[in-house]
């Protein structure tokens, strides 16, 4: 176990409280987030700073040294970061849901503690290697695999886009297991692979020029290394539910990372509307702008109550894996979210707003590929729709305001869209209904957590603004999931197309 002067901890509110201290001493005094922010990697005395303050304990039980994995505290690192940077917000949710959990949860107790103490003491970082080249979305036809030779495991293939490539001391190794036949194994495997260690170095042969997120590396990765057999993961039941409890606890988690980042934009957008006057009047006093503004408050709002939620729901002593829907919501709304919010401010700053440090074009290229890693939010709205359409057969209710007034997840709220969503659920509809009935479902589900909140006491002005925008949002949708001409590219499209010739 961990020494004991390690695990000597003070509350949480101290903890979070000289955190936000560090971020503000060298994001704005040591150093300048409006330049750094722009060039890739995080200053080397910034990202030291940070991480002396053990931002990742919140991730480690405390039988380790840690503060124990209480989702709250995990949380609320993930929102104090995200306020100042989405970066490196992400990076601390790299570090948590994609490594430190599942070790926490799955690992032999034999590789746990020499794991942790080296965050703690040596500020490690760890990540997660599931996507390949040709298997982003289609991870479960992974290539990557492995032999096991004597007590090691040789593993072999090509993985991409992982963030802190290069950059982590630890990484979760997925793979498939190579039969007798040459053919791979239907489960997938998860093992820790330790980049110190000889046999287990990971050769980065390309890094990727991504457009936002530049503090984070990424790259093309090639996997030949051997593992000791008592790094390999061990699943309840299989490694597939592994990583669909793993996955879906850090779509659990992503409000956090939201948290912050919503409530800098509301911050900005409010800051910018208050202080700029067009005719002698604020900007606030116009009628759209307010719209815009409490699109983004309520954007807040719902932000939380996903946070309330997972803080109470997602430990790594629930298992997750049966939990798609609300998993696939929360990730897959916030994130929308995210975007319109940095999408509004932008706008709302004027001309300012275009520049490359500002907070809102900061804000857009960062937040855009959280809408697609981790399961792209048109695939979650469509698997969203699917699942629930599978309980009301089961059910024999295909009234959709009927279905939702028992459905667990929405039954608390269900009436206040029962003349919106009172119509027929036709299974056999395109795609591109599916998303939009994934996204219906989506934002009840999250009015519905926000009702919950509401009764906890948050401030009720709030939560009214926020379900009456829900209802406006889902009017829309409904209309669109309701029309009925399916429109189609036309791939030869040239002839007689040129305007020029119509002249």
């Amino acid at each position: 176990m961990i020494a004991p002067e390690i695990a000597v901890q003070v509350s949480f509110s101290e903890f979070i409280s000289s955190f936000k201290q560090t971020l503000k001493s060298v994001f704005y005094e040591k150093d300048n987030i409006e330049q750094f922010i722009q060039k890739r990697g995080f200053p080397a005395i910034v990202l030291r700073d940070i991480m002396a303050k053990n931002p990742l304990s919140v991730g480690i039980p405390k039988e380790y040294g840690g503060r124990g994995t209480k989702v709250k505290e995990c949380l609320g690192i993930l929102d104090a970061a995200s306020y100042e940077s989405l970066p490196l917000s992400l990076t601390f949710g790299i570090n948590i849901a994609l490594f430190l959990e599942p070790v926490a949860k799955y690992a032999r107790e034999s590789v746990k503690e020499n794991i942790f103490k080296r965050f703690l003491t040596r500020q490690n970082m760890g990540g997660l290697m599931i996507t390949e080249p040709d298997y982003g979305s289609d991870a479960l036809n992974m290539q990557t695999s492995n032999v096991k030779k004597g007590s090691n495991y040789h593993i072999n293939g090509i993985k991409h886009w992982q963030g802190l490539t290069g950059m982590a001391d630890y990484w979760l190794m997925t793979s498939r297991q190579k039969l007798e036949t040459g053919e791979l194994g239907r489960d997938i495997d998860f093992f820790i692979c330790d980049v110190q260690q000889p046999g287990q170095r990971i050769h980065v042969e390309e890094y990727y020029n991504n457009m936002g997120l530049y503090p984070i590396p990424y790259g093309k990765n090639i996997i030949d290394i051997q593992v000791p057999e008592e790094f390999k993961l061990e699943p309840e039941s299989t490694g597939l539910k592994l990583m669909m409890d793993l996955l879906h606890r850090s779509r659990f988690q992503f409000p956090g990372m939201g948290m912050g980042f919503i409530r800098r934009n509301l911050d900005e957008a409010i800051k910018q509307c208050t202080s700029r006057f067009i005719g002698g009047k604020p900007l606030l006093a116009l009628d759209k702008v307010q719209h815009q503004i409490s699109r983004i408050q309520s954007a807040f709002t719902i932000c939380s109550a996903m946070c309330s939620r997972s803080a109470a729901f997602s430990g790594i002593k629930n298992n997750l894996a049966s939990s798609a829907v609300e998993a696939n919501s929360m990730k897959a709304y916030v994130t929308d979210l995210m975007q319109e919010s940095a999408q509004t401010l932008t706008q709302l700053s004027g001309a300012n707003g275009y520049k490359a440090e500002s907070t809102g074009t900061r804000g857009i290229v960062d937040s855009r590929p959280f809408q697609i890693f981790e399961g792209s939010n048109e695939m979650l709205y469509t698997q969203i729709s699917e699942m629930v359409m599978k309980l009301m057969i089961r059910q024999k209710i295909m009234n959709l305001s009927e279905f939702l007034m028992n459905y667990e997840l929405t039954k608390n709220v269900a009436d206040h869209f029962k003349s919106s969503l009172n119509f027929i659920i036709d299974i056999n509809i395109p795609q591109r209904k599916n998303v939009d009935l994934g996204k219906i479902l989506s934002r009840v589900i999250s009015a519905n957590l926000v009702a919950d909140l509401g009764i906890k006491g948050f401030r009720q002005d709030l939560i009214s603004n926020s379900i009456e925008t829900i209802k406006h949002e889902i009017s829309m949708l409904v209309s669109s999931y309701k029309f009925e001409k399916i429109v189609s590219p036309i791939a030869e499209y040239k002839d007689s197309s040129s305007w020029l010739s119509f002249c």
